[in-house]
């Protein structure tokens, strides 16, 4: 099987974008397989952060804010809506966290569909989803009703159906799911909110940089997601936010400040918004993290989402195959889809002694994580892990699993 994996790496188009990265500085370390949590650094991100620096920062100083860093935050956002999320110009922005993100957009949704008392989310989704869910909801005096798919998969339009109506006002799902990578159908489901009369926000933390996503084909209104997993921008990079452009003349911001507003100098007494997507912004341009961002999407726009997308698919069918052969017998039950096309970029396997054996597993060099109530996720980047380095981590497992 190793011979299997060698002759992958062989045939892998993508195989040259792993001297891409900064070489991995532990030498204990086997196998980085936690791509979809924090992506490994581009070399890239270094020389862009050294520009930084040294000329613009450095040599230009304040000025730089007026020779482009203003609008960094749209510029990026519309390459990141042209490389891998299926968005036109002037819907998408590089801003805050995931989590203000996720207010904002669910904030704003809300006030466009007044008299709508309930929110709708599954109760598997990303703790920050829920939680925020609920603020919004308690802040606006709604009710949060809930899907409850199965935990080895995610929601479905079916089981949608079975919540949504003339009450929802909002409904926020994640298109791959943080634990099982279920994938969910995106036009399907925004069709059918969209019958409902209400709107639909979609966390695409999980799916962006690793599953071509398309928002303004799938009629998508809002849409959030974080850029340091399969986007490679680096722990705690900015976040982006979707607005479609149908949605943008209406769309109140939640958080205000005079970034977000029509002229930033002119220091007017009453808030008035930005045209287009500036009026989503609340605070300063982080700079190094929007540079970081770049620096990821420009490596993905390079290798191409749909290469990306089929070694993914690759190397997820890889990983399923050796937990089938080697780990079922000691225990393991796969939690993610076995389809190809049911699966994000990452895979979850259950053991009922999952948070012991995956410190063992770290301490052996295996980087993964452990998810309650039993699963280890195990998510290989495209751009960054081998065949015969998933191989050899998968060999490691099966070694210290007795």
């Amino acid at each position: 099987m190793l011979a299997d994996a060698r002759s992958l790496d062989e045939q892998d188009k993508l195989a040259g974008f792993r001297d891409r990265f900064v070489p991995i500085g532990d030498p204990a370390v086997v196998a980085y397989l936690d791509g979809n949590s924090l992506g490994r650094p581009p070399k890239s991100t270094v020389d862009s952060l050294n520009d930084l620096l040294v000329r613009q920062w450095g040599s230009r100083m304040i000025r730089a804010w007026g020779e482009g860093w203003l609008e960094l935050p749209e510029r990026i956002g519309d390459r990141l809506g042209e490389v891998c999320l299926g968005a036109a110009p002037g819907q998408v922005i590089v801003a805050d966290s995931t989590t203000i993100c996720l207010h904002k957009a669910i904030r704003a949704a809300a006030a466009l569909r007044p008299g709508r008392t309930e929110l709708v989310t599954d109760a598997l989704n990303f703790p920050t989803d829920r939680y925020v869910t609920e603020a919004v909801a308690e802040d606006l005096g709604l009710t949060v009703r809930w899907v409850r798919p199965d935990l080895r998969a995610g929601v479905t339009a079916a089981q949608l159906a079975e919540v949504v109506g003339e009450s929802t006002a909002v409904v926020t799902l994640s298109h791959v799911a943080y634990r099982s990578a279920y994938l969910a159908d995106l036009a399907a489901i925004t069709e059918l909110v969209h019958e409902a009369g209400a709107l639909v926000v979609w966390d695409l933390c999980h799916s962006a940089g690793a599953v071509p996503v398309r928002l303004d084909a799938g009629g998508a209104d809002f849409a959030v997601g974080c850029t340091y997993k399969f986007l490679n921008a680096g722990p705690g990079a900015p976040a982006f936010l979707y607005v479609r452009a149908a949605h943008q003349p209406d769309f109140a911001a939640p958080l205000r400040g005079w970034i977000g507003t029509e002229n930033i100098f002119a220091m007017d007494d009453d808030f008035r918004p930005a045209p287009g997507m500036r009026r989503v912004l609340s605070g300063t341009p982080p700079i190094a993290g929007l540079l970081c961002v770049a620096a990821g999407v420009e490596l993905l726009a390079e290798a191409g989402i749909d290469r990306v997308r089929a070694k993914s698919t690759a190397l997820t069918r890889m990983l399923i195959e050796l937990a089938d052969e080697w780990l079922a017998p000691l225990g393991y039950t796969l939690a993610s889809p076995r389809a190809d096309d049911e699966r994000g970029g990452h895979v979850t396997l259950d053991h009922p002694r999952a948070a012991v054996l995956t410190e063992r597993f770290v301490n052996a060099g295996v980087i993964l994580d452990f998810r309650a109530p039993h699963g280890i996720r195990l998510g290989p980047a495209a751009l960054s892990t081998s065949f015969a380095e998933l191989w050899a981590g998968l060999d490691v497992i099966r070694r210290l699993s007795g």
